[in-house]
C-alpha cells in the first residue's frame, strides 16, 4: 500500500465519523454560497499580466516530515497577505500533513483573499463541509477518484458557488480534467506515489493540449524564481501554487517577494 492509498483508507474512516458528528443537513445550513472568487482572482492576476502565488499554509508532508516546528498558522497567512499572494491554500488532511479544518476557518476570518481548501476530496460531504468553513475553491485529485465521483464532487462546489481545481499527473488525467468547462487545471510536478518531483512535468504535459482558454495552475516542486521564469517561458503560465519553499524559508515574508517580482 502506498501513501496516497493510506491516506485515502484513513480518510474514509475520518469522514464516517464526521457524518455521525455533523449530518449533511447540518453543514448545508452553515453554508453562504460563494461568488466563484477564486477563479476571479486568478484571472485578474493575468489581466494585469502579474504572477499569481497561491501561497500554501502547510506544516508537514508524508516525505518531508515537519516543516516548521514553531507554527503559527495565523502569522504566516498574515505574511502571505503581506507580501502579495494572490490567493491561500490550507491544508486540512490531519494524518499526514498535519492539517488542521480549524486552520481554514481561523484564516478566513482574518481575510478576504480566495482560500482553497487543500485535502484529499472523496465524498461530497466534504465539499459541502469545506463552503462551510468559508473555503472559496477545492481541489479534486484525479488519482484519488473515479468519473462518478468526480462529476459529483465538481457538481457540489458549483451548487455552492465554488471553484474546484481538478488536478492532473499525466496525459490520460488531463483529456479527462478537460470535460469539465469550468474548473480551474492544475497540473502537479509531484508523484503521489514516490512524492519525488519534476517541474518539467508540467512543461510536458501543458504542451501536448490546447489549454489557451482555461486557467492552469502549476503546482510543486517551485522552489526559485528560476523555476518560475522556466515555466512561464515554456508554457505561458503564471498561476503557482507553493507551500514548502515559503514555509521552509528565513523569511515568508521576503521569499514570497522576491518569488512575486
Amino acid at each position: 500500500m502506498n501513501i496516497l492509498e493510506e491516506i485515502i483508507k484513513k480518510k474514509i474512516k475520518e469522514i464516517d465519523l464526521d457524518k455521525k458528528i455533523t449530518p449533511l443537513n447540518d453543514i448545508k445550513k452553515l453554508i453562504t454560497k460563494k461568488n466563484f472568487n477564486f477563479k476571479k482572482q486568478l484571472d485578474k492576476f493575468s489581466l494585469q499580466k502579474k504572477i499569481a502565488i497561491i501561497a500554501e499554509v502547510k506544516k508537514a508532508s508524508p516525505s518531508k516530515g515537519v516543516f516548521l516546528e514553531k507554527f503559527n498558522h495565523l502569522q504566516i497567512a498574515k505574511e502571505y497577505i503581506r507580501a502579495g499572494a494572490a490567493c491561500l491554500s490550507i491544508l486540512t488532511e490531519k494524518n499526514y500533513f498535519l492539517g488542521n479544518k480549524q486552520y481554514l476557518k481561523d484564516i478566513k476570518s482574518k481575510t478576504s483573499l480566495p482560500i482553497l481548501c487543500k485535502d484529499f476530496f472523496i465524498d461530497p460531504y466534504q465539499v459541502y463541509e469545506a463552503a462551510s468553513l468559508g473555503a472559496d475553491c477545492i481541489l479534486i485529485l484525479l488519482k484519488s477518484t473515479d468519473d462518478k465521483l468526480t462529476k459529483s464532487l465538481y457538481e457540489a462546489s458549483l451548487e455552492c458557488g465554488m471553484d474546484s481545481i481538478i488536478e492532473v499527473h499525466n496525459e490520460n488525467e488531463m483529456q479527462i480534467a478537460l470535460k469539465y468547462k469550468d474548473a480551474i487545471i492544475g497540473i502537479n510536478n509531484r508523484n503521489l506515489e514516490t512524492f519525488e518531483t519534476d517541474i518539467n512535468t508540467t512543461v510536458n504535459i501543458f504542451n501536448k493540449f490546447d489549454l489557451k482558454n482555461r486557467t492552469i495552475i502549476c503546482e510543486s516542486g517551485i522552489n526559485t524564481k528560476t523555476d518560475i521564469n522556466f515555466i512561464m517561458e515554456k508554457t505561458g503560465i503564471s498561476n503557482f501554487l507553493i507551500g514548502e519553499s515559503l514555509i521552509k524559508s528565513d523569511s515568508i515574508f521576503n521569499k514570497l517577494v522576491e518569488l512575486n517580482s
